[in-house]
């Protein structure tokens, strides 16, 4: 089968390239693993609790991971998603020997530079390409060097972060069908593209985006060079749609449970908030380049969506966007929750105050 990316020298590159992290002790370590889990569970059952969602299918506990661990799973899972849809869109038809030693160490390198980059700032996630339904990553030595640096009292900030990221496991346990469409999604946009060897080729070229990004901050590509057909901006619209919900629905319960639980609330989120919009202008240039700002936008517009919906018809009525891919909402419907109300729920008189 054609190899479209060397994932030993991805995996050794994000190794050899990410940042060490901030210094602690065996002792302090060991706290901070045993705490992070035990948060965890905690911030499960405000989330069920706030969400009204129950997961629906069993879930491995959370893997605390350094950055080079964080690396790997990513790299392990794009590797599950990639390997397969390579083999189709070439009919395993082999490369020139040249094209598979040079293309895929190239195209290795430059994956590892982007999750070397990255490794450095994610928190959290939830991992979804390699395992189902998925599992819980937190990463440790990022979680504390953030809560170092803001200052903040490290029970509450960890606390913070798993509310966040609990919120997206689940969404994912609690809706059975979720994994397989985000999944099918990404392989509409595969399928919507021009196929076969120029596709790979746009593929490569889309991975040397983001690295020539991280590398050259001054650089004026763009990530979305590599959509090029009206089939998969329509895949994409509804990705984005997908994501910014997910990322407000998350924020939606932070804000929601943090200051029922979480003394100092108001002071990480608004330490963590300057976190996000400061940065060098090299800084602002990799994250505008390489997406991380995109994602900041989905944070502010789903969270804006959620509220609204919420306050319109409550929270079991929100929780109608998990019944089937239909109900999700559109992207224009982000910016008009009103639109999706009457989408989904038909008119709505209006919402009762306490009296």
């Amino acid at each position: 089968m054609a190899q479209f990316v060397d994932w030993d020298l991805a995996t050794a590159t994000a190794g050899a390239l990410g940042k060490s992290g901030p210094r602690v002790t065996y002792a302090e370590a060991t706290e901070v693993v045993s705490e992070l889990r035990r948060l965890t569970d905690e911030a499960a059952g405000h989330v069920a609790d706030h969400t009204g969602l129950t997961s629906q299918v069993a879930h491995p506990p959370v893997r605390v991971v350094d950055r080079r661990d964080w690396a790997a799973t990513n790299i392990a899972g794009l590797r599950e998603v990639i390997t397969p849809l390579v083999g189709r869109l070439t009919e395993d038809k082999q490369p020139g020997v040249l094209t598979e030693a040079i293309g895929s160490r190239v195209t290795g390198v430059q994956a590892g530079t982007v999750l070397a980059y990255l490794s450095g700032r994610v928190l959290g996630q939830y991992e979804v390409f390699s395992a189902d339904p998925g599992q819980l990553l937190l990463v440790a030595p990022n979680i504390v060097e953030v809560e170092r640096k803001l200052g903040a009292v490290p029970r509450d900030f960890r606390l913070w972060v798993c509310l966040h990221e609990v919120t997206h496991r689940t969404q994912f346990t609690a809706v059975p069908w979720m994994r397989a469409y985000f999944l099918g999604e990404v392989q509409a946009f595969v399928d919507a593209a021009q196929g076969g060897e120029h596709l790979l080729e746009r593929l490569r070229r889309g991975v040397s985006t983001l690295a020539d990004a991280v590398r050259d901050p001054q650089s004026r590509s763009s990530v979305l060079d590599i959509v090029q057909t009206p089939g998969q901006r329509a895949v994409l619209d509804r990705l984005t749609a997908l994501m910014t919900l997910l990322e407000g629905h998350a924020e939606f319960v932070m804000d929601g449970v943090g200051p029922q639980v979480i003394p100092s609330v108001e002071r990480i989120r608004a330490g963590f908030n300057r976190r996000r919009e400061a940065g060098n202008p090299v800084e602002k240039a990799i994250r505008r380049l390489i997406g991380i700002d995109v994602k900041m936008r989905q944070y502010a517009e789903g969270r804006r969506f959620v509220h609204a919906v919420v306050d319109r018809v409550g929270m079991a009525g929100f929780n109608r966007v998990f019944e089937s891919p239909l109900t999700l909402p559109r992207l224009s419907e982000l910016s008009e929750p009103d639109a999706w109300v009457a989408r989904v729920h038909g008119p709505v008189g209006p919402v009762p105050t306490a009296g």
